[in-house]
């Protein structure tokens, strides 16, 4: 069918703006590709602060040292929102086989983690290949002993594996505790074979009595199958002392791009500024601290935009997702257009998804023109974001979810190994350029991104 000339003409007036957004987009996204400011955050960062224990005096200086470095950039606003945590702090970790190979084994107490005494307790070690074994056993199995979780994580670009092998962190330690467990070790979440256990938190269900929960290096873990396989008692000693120090401060940190709309509503952009005590916290999560910064500041460099732009980089995210969710009961109210995060180390953005309303997908067709020329896909429209804006997106909030390559990330995620050397500098500056693009794109977009269907998640 042919378009009449007033068809043409408006159609052309509809296109122009589009058009012209689009090569500004292409042009802010190619000079991100030569980025400096996300390795200079990253480097600072972990250099300056290291690691970032969420409530602890560490992880105060870096929120100090980063409204430091968010107004030099140039940001408004820039403010600290503070909220209350309970702490937890490790101590003494060492474990060794007493019978009937005696060894020593290098593990790492999880997040909330209860003690031993300061001389160890000493008991039979009980094998499990998986979670749902150890869900299927009796309690006389387990009462009294030392249990070990083993699984075997394979490695995944999406990072899928994680959800279905991390059940074993999340809930193994309540499981074993409600059988009657003295201990608890598990097989590291992790897809490495270094000498290095992978920690993280988690959480006693309700009622539960808290027992001692560590996680074995992969290397370490294997070693006690083997030993477990040979088919003799296997005793190991266990000495785990962390301790609660009660209620301390955590916060999130936020600074702006003021927009020319304050009815526009809220780019969120985020990541989180704590991190776990092994490493100093590079890929988890001082890279996407860098790149959201980076980015935001490109699009601020170049003109204001119609939306505000919101950098957060929220706190205790490790130990529960707390800032996220002290910001939710802050901020809900406020519009929010899009919700995004960097969390997920930072090699190069290869997909991006989407969850935007129906109307709203001609600007997801526009970012994906913007994207394509570095090499990030189109994914799907089911987003549903990173941990901390979890909690926001799951009350019905719009969200673009920029997905990295994680085929190497669970090699360092909670461990020692998190440090700077592991960032590739080209890879980075490729997140800022993929970011850079979808800022300048939805910042921009006049087009309502929601409301979409509330997930229920967070």
């Amino acid at each position: 069918m042919r378009l009449t000339a007033v068809a043409c003409a408006t159609a052309a007036i509809m296109t122009a703006p589009a058009l012209a957004q689009t090569l500004d987009v292409a042009a802010l996204r190619d000079a991100a590709l030569k980025d400096e400011i996300a390795w200079n955050i990253t480097e600072g960062l972990t250099t300056e602060v290291g690691q970032r224990l969420a409530g602890t005096e560490a992880e105060a200086r870096a929120r100090i040292w980063g409204l430091a470095r968010l107004k030099a950039l140039g940001f408004s606003n820039a403010r600290i929102e503070p909220f209350d945590m309970p702490v937890w702090v490790r101590g003494e970790e060492t474990a060794e086989i007493v019978s009937p190979f005696p060894q020593k084994l290098v593990l790492a107490a999880l997040g909330n983690s209860g003690a031993t005494p300061p001389e160890g307790i000493t008991a039979e070690v009980v094998a499990f290949p998986s979670l749902a074994a150890l869900e299927a056993a009796t309690d006389a199995q387990v009462r009294g002993k030392i249990v070990f979780v083993d699984h075997a994580m394979g490695t995944t670009q999406d990072g899928s594996s994680y959800g279905a092998f991390g059940a074993a962190r999340r809930k193994g330690p309540s499981i074993a505790s409600q059988k009657g467990a003295a201990a608890i070790v598990i097989r590291s979440i992790g897809t490495d074979f270094h000498r290095n256990p992978h920690t993280g938190v988690q959480s006693w269900a309700d009622g539960i009595t808290p027992i001692p929960a560590a996680a074995l290096s992969l290397p370490d873990a294997e070693q006690l199958k083997r030993i477990v396989a040979r088919g003799k008692p296997v005793s190991m000693k266990l000495v785990l002392t962390p301790r609660n120090i009660g209620t301390r401060q955590s916060g999130n940190l936020m600074a702006e791009v003021p927009g020319r709309d304050p009815k526009a509503g809220i780019v969120l952009v985020g990541c989180h500024l704590d991190s776990w005590d092994l490493g100093t916290g590079a890929i988890d999560d001082a890279t996407g601290c860098g790149i959201v910064a980076a980015a935001a500041k490109r699009v601020m460099d170049a003109g204001k935009p119609l939306r505000t732009i919101r950098v957060v980089w929220f706190g205790a995210e490790e130990v529960g997702i707390l800032g996220g969710k002290a910001y939710r009961d802050a901020h809900r109210d406020e519009k929010h257009a899009i919700l995004a995060e960097s969390d997920f180390g930072a090699d190069r953005v290869y997909r991006f998804d989407s969850y935007v309303n129906q109307a709203a997908l001609p600007v997801v067709d526009r970012l994906a023109a913007a994207l394509a020329p570095i090499g990030v896909a189109r994914g799907n429209n089911a987003a549903r974001g990173g941990s901390d804006i979890g909690p926001l997106a799951a009350t019905g909030v719009p969200v673009i979810a920029l997905r990295q390559d994680g085929t190497r990330y669970f090699d360092l995620h909670h461990t020692p190994d998190d440090t700077l050397d592991k960032v590739d500098r080209t890879q980075l500056a490729q997140n800022v350029a993929a970011w850079t693009a979808m800022i300048a794109t939805v910042a921009n977009e006049p087009a309502e991104l929601g409301p979409v269907a509330p997930t229920g998640d967070e």
